[in-house]
């Protein structure tokens, strides 16, 4: 990787924005915000934050999250330079692509394998745990200052997308990261307990109610949840409510793979996967999705019980 080109590209520009995918995650807004930081205290410049989609109120604690803008509400702008942080397929950035693709210099920031390279420059490893941890390979080549913000966002990202650290892309190599981000400035205990401990009391009892009415087949193998608007507003849900459910299916002992279905509207449904040792990427495919091995999502342009059974029928293929 040319990290001096990181450098100077920033150096150059006089206009940034930081762009996340859509229904941002615990990496795409770490590392968002811990860019957004990195820059105002090496460079001393300013960037703006852009998301498509809800920021999941979890991540409010976030250094600087309240800076952040909605896509919508700076469509047409233009920049310098844009920065893509954990960004599969620029097309996830939905409401912000426009942003990405009128800049006159484009950065991509990821670790998914699926990834093509879509920058002008691209810091993309397929190994790292996630896209925070590319950054701070970034910030640590070039000797940048990582202040305190900045490590939160990046230990968060650290945190999120290996599951506090239990997921299968956790290596010695993630926790010894972890560890220099400590001593960056990141509190561990605080990080954990605003990400897994200070869940709304609605989020909870739509997690229940999933939890009573989960699905399960093929002698308990497959496990699944099928969430309506009518779920959604019974417990009058946010949307990134949901987050975490297919987890908790997952976490059962005779589930192999587990999904969830949101319902979108009357004919399209947002789905969810996970395993323990299936390619679920390759399920998410066959829907014009993708992912990681084992955390993949989807949307099948179908009613939610239709594509319940289609999404049956290509996982019982490949168990």
């Amino acid at each position: 990787m040319d990290f001096n080109s990181f450098k100077d590209t920033i150096t150059q520009a006089q206009s940034i924005v930081i762009l996340s995918h859509v229904n941002p995650d615990g990496d795409t807004l770490g590392t968002m915000c811990a860019l957004y930081n990195a820059i105002k205290t090496n460079f001393a410049k300013e960037a703006d934050m852009v998301y498509a989609g809800i920021i999941p109120e979890i991540y409010h604690f976030l250094p600087d999250i309240d800076k952040a803008k909605p896509a919508k509400d700076l469509a047409g702008k233009k920049y310098d330079l844009a920065i893509a942080v954990d960004v599969a397929a620029k097309d996830r950035m939905t409401d912000g692509l426009g942003i990405f693709d009128s800049a006159k210099k484009r950065i991509n920031i990821d670790h998914h394998k699926t990834n093509n390279n879509y920058g002008d420059i691209n810091f993309v490893r397929g190994d790292a745990s996630c896209a925070g941890e590319v950054l701070l390979d970034i910030c640590e080549a070039l000797a940048l200052k990582i202040d305190k913000k900045t490590a939160w966002g990046i230990y968060t990202a650290l945190l999120t997308d290996t599951g506090g650290f239990r997921y299968e892309n956790t290596q010695a190599v993630t926790l010894e990261k972890a560890a220099r981000v400590i001593q960056y400035g990141a509190d561990p205990a605080l990080i954990s307990r605003y990400c897994y401990e200070s869940k709304p009391k609605n989020m909870v009892m739509l997690h229940a109610n999933c939890m009573v009415n989960a699905k399960f087949y093929d002698d308990n193998k497959i496990a699944c949840v099928c969430i309506t608007n009518a779920d959604m507003a019974k417990f009058q849900a946010k949307n990134d409510y949901t987050e975490g459910i297919v987890e908790d299916l997952r976490r059962i002992d005779t589930t192999e793979v587990s999904f969830v279905l949101k319902e979108v509207d009357d004919n399209t449904t947002k789905a969810s996967l996970r395993s323990k040792s299936t390619d679920v990427s390759e399920i998410a495919q066959v829907f014009g999705g993708g992912g990681h091995k084992f955390a993949a999502g989807c949307t099948i342009r179908k009613p939610i019980n239709i594509a319940c059974d289609k999404m049956l029928d290509e996982i019982r293929k490949v168990l």
